[in-house]
């Protein structure tokens, strides 16, 4: 006979769990940090080089602190080996480097740089690792955008790094912001670089456009922030910016295109297709690249790059093996590279290709490292984003979204990384050690050490 009661079998109700304070503040810290590294160019403009150092050393002791207080799991078989392996090759390189000071310098922030991607990725869930990405995207855009509206309504003209305001005549290619926001020119952003910020511009659309499609909360405002970054990634008007956004395109539709695959080996027709077309389309891009340039408004030469490739293969040809010594980025004052390769009256600081810049400093082992490093990466990447998430029997899980931020990161850094040596620091090289790390160290979104600290939130 049933039986009515008062008193439900069913627990009360209770609030959803919310983040800590703790935690709360230790995502900031980390936001702090990758901004750092996102928008570090930005601050060596508005303060100089030795206070972007000191607050570079300064953020590395802090983030040691806490990691040494929190004491996240950490398998130490699980670490990024192969970054390390060159990182210790670069470390050997001061023994024998032609330039010590601008090598010991240097050095110190591939250092602080490597920490740091394993501080983010050690204390963060992979849900806050995309979180704080996007926030500290979301400072460098919001910044940009701030700073030309304020150099065009205020200084109305043409700004000098430390906000110095040219009296004279001066070269272009010196200005922190030309003033072009209301022109129609190329803008530059707080970076005080076109191709600096359309790449920062299109990590901004990656992490946001990956976070929207996790369910991010407040859906509005992100898309208005990822509305703000295609402007500035528009308006920047780099070539090869334009060049990785059609590879991270081409390399999101194939991954989604294997999240499909029911059957083994049903995948190897779309690997055989995809491959053709890449293979073409590179083909296509370098033959054709006269017509491809010109319609960007670029050159054939890609504004004098295979010029400066010249001169570097033919300095790095006389230390083939081990190089000349790291320094990434090259140090102008340096008498080996003061004047040696100059455009438009200023001493280029980079190869303008991050294997001859790798090349140039650390030979062909640095070479061979440094492509371990990003098979590597590519490789876990790649199945971290298109294998289903699986630790049992169990193989129907869905997939998540925020698995695609590695792998599309990792495709802007490859095409980046012809024409540019940005991926060898700051923020590129960050991402490389943060998301290789993360995916070694816990390779399932939300099941893992380090993944149950993460309370279940409203979206992502």
């Amino acid at each position: 006979m049933a039986m009515y009661t008062k008193h439900p079998v069913s627990a009360l109700p209770t609030p959803p769990p919310r983040e800590t304070t703790r935690h709360l503040l230790l995502r900031a810290w980390c936001v702090f940090v990758i901004l750092l590294a996102l928008g570090g160019v930005g601050l060596v403009n508005a303060a100089g080089p030795v206070v972007a150092a000191v607050v570079a050393g300064a953020s590395a002791v802090v983030s040691a602190v806490i990691w040494i207080v929190t004491r996240p799991p950490l398998a130490v078989r699980r670490l990024p080996w192969l970054a390390f392996g060159y990182l210790a090759w670069a470390t050997a390189s001061l023994a024998w480097s032609a330039w010590p000071v601008a090598s010991v310098l240097t050095w110190l922030l591939l250092v602080i740089t490597t920490f740091q991607g394993l501080f983010v990725g050690a204390v963060l869930t992979w849900r806050d690792v995309v979180r704080a990405v996007a926030s500290a995207a979301k400072w460098v855009v919001g910044l940009s955008l701030l700073f030309e509206v304020a150099v065009s309504l205020l200084v109305r003209g043409p700004l000098l790094p430390g906000f110095v305001v040219p009296t004279g005549r001066t070269d272009p290619i010196l200005y922190w912001s030309r003033d072009n926001l209301f022109d129609g020119g190329r803008i530059q952003g707080v970076l005080g670089n076109a191709d600096l910020l359309a790449a920062v511009s299109l990590v901004a659309v990656i992490v946001f456009g990956v976070y929207l499609a996790a369910g991010a909360p407040h859906r509005v405002r992100l898309s208005i922030w990822t509305a703000a970054a295609v402007f500035l990634f528009i308006r920047a008007g780099s070539t090869t910016a334009s060049i990785a956004a059609a590879f991270v395109v081409l390399v999101l539709g194939t991954v989604l295109v294997m999240r499909t695959a029911r059957r083994p080996g049903e995948r190897t027709r779309w690997y055989l297709l995809y491959a053709a077309i890449g293979l073409g389309a590179a083909a296509a891009l370098w033959f054709g690249r006269e017509v491809v340039f010109g319609v960007l408004g670029r050159g054939a030469d890609l504004l004098g790059r295979e010029g400066v490739w010249a001169d570097v293969l033919r300095r790095a040809d006389q230390r083939p093996l081990v190089g000349w010594g790291f320094s990434t980025p090259w140090i102008p004052t340096e008498p080996l590279i003061d004047g040696w390769i100059v455009e438009r009256g200023q001493t280029v600081v980079q190869a303008h290709s991050v294997w001859l810049d790798a090349y140039l400093q650390l030979g062909a082992i640095g070479v061979a490292l440094l492509v371990l490093v990003y098979l590597a990466y590519l490789w876990r990447s790649w199945f971290f984003a298109v294998d289903r998430p699986r630790w049992d029997l169990r193989d129907d899980r869905p997939h998540s979204a925020l698995t695609l931020l590695p792998t599309l990161v990792g495709a802007l850094l490859v095409v980046q990384g012809l024409t540019e040596s940005g991926p060898l620091l700051l923020w590129g090289w960050m991402f490389v050690v943060l998301f290789g790390a993360k995916i070694k160290q816990t390779p399932i979104v939300g099941h893992g050490p380090g993944e149950e600290s993460d309370p279940p939130p409203r979206a992502a």
